[in-house]
């Protein structure tokens, strides 16, 4: 049961392919630090191996066979890629799902208001974060403002060096005697993570001189009144590129690696795989952080119109059909897990513990305390997959979260499992996950490449 660390594998052929992947995952994370920005890179990484749009293939009238290559868009915010293979009603597909959205502050709909000659953007935190962790960084705003007449404005402020970076303010520490008492979950309260956006007032004016001056380099700047706020999506976010870490540079240190980290090697696996046999499909969604709801997330009907949709274009959809292909069909849910942390080992059960370059990490189950709200893996599939990975030589784990009664965690492989389909969690291990920086081991998404790529080959 005592596995070698993977780095005491590698061939320099290995080592090689190991900097090549992760050179090109960074600059996935330092163009992708959205849910909106990883949706249009993964459209333009499938458009380039002859992916064809699914509402191009249904405006058209066109048909969709064995060896078709589709990709469906939900509100530019998900996609779904599928390489068609024989069969699909019978023998489902090979199913790799992913996440895209991350933990971060979003820009409410009134945000913009001055304070004692301060101008501050208001935000509403998304996903579990601890709030003090967001406090006094270098922030960035990336996302879209759409105006009435239906213009679209993308923003990404913050990253480029002559760019202006944004930040939540703290209170000094000579007089923070009474903050310090408090519990580390309210220290930082959620409606004081608004972050400051000006100070210089604007010449002339006598009430929220600098609200005026903001919203003047708005207009200016970026044709943005403050009525536009309303039809927004602004998502601040830490500023700055995903870097190489340790002396050694065997990590990566950056922005979403949850879930990134998977939905990268997930998309790469796929784009990889020519005249599969059976149907590879990537799944990469939305709005995982707060319990995959609403028209975005997993729990909405995109996944199984789309396969409908496809199903009408191959002349074989029925009710029936739909059900089969969705029950034969097999899943890794592509999602990370925590990296044992030595400085923190009580919340950990060592032996079921992830651990950085150990490889592809497996979870039979999720969830908290008594696997609630869990995908609980069967034997049968764990073994089946256990076979697959040996015979591709991919190095890989099985753990769990944490120690039982100390926390958990969810993913979206409940809510495929619904459909009666074999689904599990496999994932990278992260350290410091949910906090503006994370990292993670680049053996460990070699790992993860290879053993998705296995997955659609074999499964």
């Amino acid at each position: 049961m005592i596995k070698e660390n993977a780095w005491n594998t590698y061939t320099d052929k290995d080592l090689k392919a190991i900097e090549a992947l992760s050179k090109d995952y960074m600059e996935f994370l330092n163009n992708g630090k959205t849910e909106r920005e990883c949706t249009s890179l993964i459209i333009d990484m499938a458009k380039t191996k002859g992916y064809k749009n699914l509402q191009d293939i249904i405006d058209n009238n066109e048909t969709i066979k064995e060896g078709s290559k589709v990709y469906a868009v939900n509100m530019d915010k998900a996609v779904i890629l599928l390489n068609v293979g024989k069969d699909i009603v019978n023998a489902g597909m090979n199913i790799l799902g992913a996440h895209l959205d991350s933990p971060r502050l979003d820009v409410k709909q009134n945000p913009l208001y001055e304070s004692d000659e301060l101008a501050y953007l208001n935000t509403h935190y998304y996903g579990g974060i601890k709030k003090y962790q967001w406090v006094t960084i270098p922030m960035a705003i990336h996302g879209v403002v759409v105006k009435k007449d239906g213009t679209k404005i993308n923003l990404a402020i913050g990253e480029k060096e002559d760019d202006p970076v944004f930040f939540v303010s703290d209170l000094l520490v000579h007089l923070a005697d009474e903050q310090m008492k408090k519990e580390a979950k309210t220290v930082v309260e959620g409606e004081d993570l608004d972050i400051i956006a000006g100070s210089r007032p604007l010449a002339g004016e006598e009430k929220d001189a600098v609200k005026a001056a903001v919203l003047k380099l708005l207009k200016e700047q970026y044709d943005i009144e403050e009525a536009d706020f309303i039809s927004a999506e602004l998502e601040v976010v830490p500023a700055g590129k995903a870097r190489e870490a340790g002396f050694d540079r065997s990590m990566i240190l950056g922005y979403g690696h949850d879930d990134r980290c998977c939905a990268y090697p997930s998309a790469v696996a796929m784009l990889e795989i020519e005249n599969p046999e059976k149907t590879s499909c990537g799944l990469f969604v939305d709005k995982e952080e707060i319990g995959s709801v609403g028209a975005t997330g997993m729990e909405s009907k995109f996944f199984e119109y789309t396969i409908r949709e496809v199903l009408d274009r191959m002349g074989c959809y029925s009710e029936i059909n739909l059900a089969r292909a969705l029950r034969n069909s097999r899943m890794l849910s592509s999602d990370v897990n925590a990296a044992f942390d030595p400085l923190y080992s009580d919340a950990f059960d060592k032996a079921n513990a992830s651990k950085f370059g150990h490889g592809l990490v497996f979870s039979k189950f999720t969830g908290s305390r008594g696997k609630m709200g869990s995908n609980d893996a069967n034997a049968e599939y764990l073994a089946e997959l256990r076979r697959i990975m040996d015979k591709h030589g991919v190095i890989y784990q099985a753990a769990e979260l944490g120690k039982v009664d100390v926390g958990g965690g969810g993913t979206i492989a409940y809510i495929l499992s619904l459909y009666g389909m074999q689904v599990i969690d496999s994932g990278l291990a992260v350290l410091s996950m949910h906090a503006p920086w994370e990292a993670i081991s680049k053996s460990d998404l070699y790992e993860a490449y290879k053993g998705y790529k296995a997955f659609l080959i074999e499964a």
